[in-house]
């Protein structure tokens, strides 16, 4: 019987080294063919852009291709409800934005999990919306045009890019937190609300950075403030929304990769590293910087708290707004 038992623990633990090994040898050969990287918005955005440079970096790193895939439609709910349903084997990755956390409050249904669907990388990268107003507003800061603004009730007018997307929620983020009487107008694209702005049709603007650079180097528009924690390369000169004296509307428009919940953890750590050299590259910030972005990386336990510290400040938003999806 002695010897029955020691067969028997000397067969288990073959069983499990051999449980463990492939999973091992897995992560060694990772990637072993295409990786596809999902963006859920049409191809050309500030996602897309930085997503494409992200996939070029992994394929030059691991020595296989990593494409984009652009799965657009409902604000991106549909690009993620596919990405949610991949097999959590590392060959699909999704591309995070604030849409992401918005959507399951904004929408009546979506198809994933904020919490649950996905299993957190890095944050990537992070851009500034930029606060603009039209040269004949009579604010040179965020306190002129707060004053200005409560001087008048009801006869300001803001523009953003569509409603739920975040320059919307940050113009809604300033109305409530300083109760402001000003009227949100919504566009269809970041470069149409920056239009009507240019044209003083709305004296007020919430968006992108690039669409607004040009513009307001040439004097077209007065940026008062980025809503961002850091000052950007593109605009050194405009400080951002804390040093205007209003840290409580910091925020920033950030770019995160996610993998389907389950993926080995021997994979997130990998390609966590990865990016994280990717990253660190100076052509990389410089390619990255030219339209509006800082590289950011973080850890995954990281990423995933900032996406749950964005879930509930954006649904309190939301929810305080009463804004719908449209």
């Amino acid at each position: 019987m002695r010897m029955n038992r020691r067969r028997f623990l000397t067969a288990s633990c073959s069983a499990v080294g051999l449980a463990v090994l492939p999973r091992a040898a897995f992560s060694q050969q990772y990637p072993a063919r295409p990786v596809r990287i999902i963006v859920p918005f049409a191809a050309g955005g500030p996602n897309d852009l930085a997503a494409r440079i992200i996939a070029q970096g992994l394929s030059d790193q691991l020595g296989k291709q990593f494409y984009v895939e652009n799965i657009g439609g409902a604000g991106g709910n549909i690009g993620a409800g596919q990405a949610a349903k991949a097999a959590a084997d590392g060959y699909t990755i999704f591309v995070a934005s604030p849409s992401y956390v918005v959507n399951p409050t904004l929408f009546a249904t979506v198809p994933y999990d904020v919490h649950k669907s996905f299993d957190a990388v890095t944050l990537a990268a992070t851009a500034p919306t930029v606060l603009t107003v039209h040269p004949s507003v009579q604010a040179k800061t965020v306190k002129e045009l707060v004053t200005l603004i409560k001087s008048s009730p009801g006869k300001f007018s803001y523009a953003s890019p569509g409603a739920g997307t975040p320059p919307h929620l940050l113009g809604e983020l300033f109305r409530l937190s300083l109760q402001l009487d000003i009227v949100h107008v919504p566009f269809n694209s970041g470069g149409a609300a920056i239009g009507s702005t240019l044209a003083g049709h709305t004296p007020v603007s919430f968006g992108a950075l690039p669409p607004a650079i040009q513009h307001v180097k040439e004097g077209k528009l007065r940026a008062l403030a980025l809503t961002s924690t850091t000052r950007s390369q593109a605009l050194p000169e405009i400080p951002n929304i804390a040093e205007a004296g209003y840290p409580e509307i910091a925020a920033d428009i950030w770019t995160a990769l996610l993998v389907p919940a389950g993926t080995p953890k021997e994979l997130t750590s990998l390609l966590q590293r990865e990016i994280a050299r990717l990253m660190a590259q100076p052509d990389v910030k410089d390619r990255l910087a030219s339209f509006g972005y800082q590289p950011v990386v973080n850890k995954p336990d990281e990423c995933a708290a900032h996406i749950a510290a964005e879930y509930a400040k954006w649904g309190k938003v939301i929810r305080e707004a009463g804004i719908k999806a449209s």
